[in-house]
C-alpha cells in the first residue's frame, strides 16, 4: 500500500522516473472565488496522477473525493494494462462502498467524479491508461494540438451528442452541473470509461476539474500550455486564468510533462518502486456500458 497524500488548497510539483521516462508533474488546487469549501482533491504518486471533484455539500463532498483518491492510490503501475484496469474496476467498487457510508446533512448523497492517468505497459511499451467517471477531464497536448481524451458524463454532453446544442453553448448551459455518472451520489454501481494510448516523450497531459473547463474554453487552455515552459508554470497559469474569470467553482489541475530519462533504445517497463524527486512536501479502448442512471444535480 502506498503512502498517499491528498493535495487540496495547495500546489505541489515533483519528478518521477519510471523506466526510460521522466515525468515532471505539478498540481494546483484552489477553492476559487465563490465556494466556501473545496471539494476538489488531487493525488500524485509515481506513474499515477488522479483527480476527484466531490459533491454533496460541505464536508460530504470533501470526504467523498478523499475516499475515492485514497482508495485508487492502491493501484500499482503494472506491467500489464489489463491487470491494472481490472484492479481499478475493483478499487472503484470499494470506493463506491466507502462513499455510500458517508452521512450527509441533507437528502443529497455524497459523491465524486474521478479521472486521471496510470502508467502501464502494453505490447512491451509504456502506455497511459486513462480512467474517467463524471465530468472532470483528461487532455493530451501533443505537437501543438490539445485533445480531450475523456467524454463528459453529463446531461449537456448528451445534448451535444444529439446535436441539440453546441459545445460552446454547453459550457454556459444552466444544466451543465447535472452529471449522469459518479462514484457514490446514490448510484447503483460505478461505470467508468477507460482509454489507452502510448506514453511518448514530448507529450503534455492535463487532468482537471470542471472548475477549469467551466471558465476556459479549450482554445485558451491550449494557448496557456503552448506558452508555458514547464508543468509548474502551466498549472499555476491555468488556475490563475480561471481565477481571473471569477472561478465560480473549485479549480484543480494536474499537468504532467513526459520526457526521456536516459538515451537508450529500449524503453523499460514501469514499476511501482520508481525513483521520485518531490519538489514540495494512439489506440483508444473504451469499456463500460452507457449511462442509464438518473442525473444528479450538483452544486
Amino acid at each position: 500500500m502506498n503512502a498517499a497524500t491528498i493535495v487540496r488548497d495547495a500546489s505541489r510539483s515533483g519528478t518521477d522516473i519510471l523506466g526510460d521516462l521522466r515525468l515532471e508533474w505539478s498540481v494546483a488546487c484552489n477553492v476559487g472565488r465563490v465556494r466556501e469549501t473545496n471539494e476538489d482533491a488531487a493525488l500524485a504518486l509515481p506513474g499515477r496522477y488522479l483527480l476527484a471533484d466531490g459533491m454533496g455539500g460541505h464536508d460530504s463532498g470533501e470526504l467523498a473525493s478523499e475516499a475515492a483518491l485514497l482508495t485508487l492510490a492502491d493501484v500499482e503501475a503494472s506491467v500489464d494494462q489489463g491487470e491494472t484496469q481490472a484492479a481499478l474496476i475493483d478499487l472503484l467498487s470499494t470506493a463506491q462502498t466507502k462513499i455510500g457510508e458517508i452521512s450527509t446533512e441533507s437528502e443529497r448523497r455524497a459523491g465524486t467524479t474521478a479521472t486521471g492517468l496510470v502508467l502501464v505497459t502494453h505490447e512491451g511499451r509504456p502506455h497511459w491508461l486513462v480512467l474517467n467517471i463524471g465530468d472532470s477531464r483528461t487532455y493530451r497536448y501533443q505537437a501543438g494540438v490539445l485533445e480531450q481524451l475523456t467524454i463528459d458524463h453529463s446531461q449537456v454532453q448528451e445534448f451535444v451528442d444529439a446535436g441539440f446544442i453546441t459545445k460552446e453553448q454547453a459550457r454556459v448551459d444552466p444544466r451543465r452541473n447535472v452529471i449522469t455518472r459518479a462514484l457514490g451520489a446514490g448510484m447503483v454501481e460505478p461505470q467508468a470509461d477507460f482509454f489507452s494510448f502510448e506514453a511518448l516523450p514530448g507529450d503534455l497531459l492535463l487532468v482537471c476539474s470542471d472548475g477549469l473547463t467551466g471558465e476556459l474554453p479549450d482554445e485558451e487552455i491550449e494557448g496557456i500550455l503552448a506558452d508555458s515552459p514547464d508543468s509548474e508554470v502551466a498549472a499555476e497559469a491555468l488556475v490563475d486564468a480561471a481565477l481571473g474569470l471569477g472561478a465560480h467553482d473549485n479549480v484543480t489541475v494536474i499537468v504532467v510533462a513526459v520526457h526521456d530519462s536516459v538515451s537508450t533504445a529500449q524503453v523499460a517497463v514501469p514499476d511501482a518502486d520508481a525513483d521520485r524527486v518531490d519538489a514540495d512536501a494512439g489506440t483508444t479502448d473504451e469499456v463500460g456500458e452507457p449511462a442509464t442512471v438518473d442525473a444528479d444535480d450538483r452544486r
